[in-house]
Formats: C-alpha cells, structure tokens, sequence
C-alpha cells in the first residue's frame, strides 16, 4: 500500500510540472546562460515569417520570450491572450517573441496560423532552451528595455500575470 500511495505521488508531481521534458544531456551548450538581473544573452534564430531574427535587433524594446510547443495544452490556451497583449502593447515599446522549442518550421508556422499570431516566433534547435535552463513548458521571460533580464515563470500564467510583468517593463 506505501509503495502504491508513492507512486500516486509521484505521478501527481509529474503531471502537476505543466508540459515538461527532460534534457538527459548532461553536457549544456558552451552558449552563455541566462541570469535575473543581468543582460539577457544575445541570439540568433530562424524566425517566422523569417528568415532570422536575432536578439540584437530587439535593443531599445522591452522583450517578452514565450517558450512553447505546438503539443502543450496551456501553450495553446495561452497564445489568445498573448496575441492580444503584443498588439496592444507594442506600438508602447513591448515585442513578444515566440519561442518553438525543439520543433520545426512547419509545425511554428501551422501554430502561429492557428492563433492569428502577428508576432515572430522563433523555431529554436535548443540553443535558447539551453540558455534559459527550461525544462516544462510553457516559460515566460522578461527582459526590459536595457536588456537586463527581469524575471522568468516557469508554467501557465493568466493574462493578468503576464500584464503584471510587462507593465514594469514598459515605464
């Protein structure tokens, strides 16, 4: 019986960790690793509609990084309301970025038609998983308009915890 109340445990923690995934390479790329309230490392990535955007681009902006996959039910859930915040947000100096992670151009395009997203996503081959450490998805970053990076939520946010993030960023 103990053995089987652990396993429910356990299995409740897996399931409660939202979309999650485990790297299993233990050896992480040499590329510098994101940390709160330093400047948030530079990319470059394939990009939708492309064909490369690069983080060096978005200086002077105050940059929401949504990590997500195409196969991630809060992702899916989210992506109205953070469609709706980049435009009403952006002509004040906020750019949402989506981040793909491990998935390919189709799949980014066929999700950013789904939603109606205006914003660029990127199809990332891992490099920017790897620097911002997500393992689960969905993960938001914020970055304010120095490029220092401000905060990271790992998991679902609603549209009043993204705002909360964002607001800050932009005064």
């Amino acid at each position: 019986m103990v053995r089987g109340t652990h396993l429910a445990v356990l299995a409740a923690a897996c399931a409660c960790s939202g979309c999650g995934h485990a790297s299993g390479d233990a050896s992480q790329s040499s590329a510098q690793q994101a940390r709160i309230g330093r400047q948030a490392p530079n990319w470059t990535e394939p990009s939708l509609p492309g064909p490369k955007l690069s983080f060096s681009s978005l200086r002077g902006k105050a940059v929401y990084l949504n990590f997500f996959a195409t196969w991630c039910p809060p992702c899916n859930e989210e992506a109205p309301s953070i469609e709706a915040l980049a435009h009403e947000y952006g002509p004040l100096g906020l750019q949402v970025v989506g981040v793909d992670v491990l998935e390919n151009a189709r799949k980014a395009a066929s999700f950013r038609n789904a939603h109606h997203l205006s914003y660029p996503i990127v199809v990332d081959d891992g490099t920017l998983r790897d620097q911002y450490s997500v393992n689960g998805l969905p993960v938001h970053v914020f970055i304010d308009r120095n490029g220092t990076l401000r905060k990271i939520v790992v998991g679902e946010l609603s549209p009043a915890g993204i705002l909360a993030n964002v607001e800050p960023m932009l005064r």
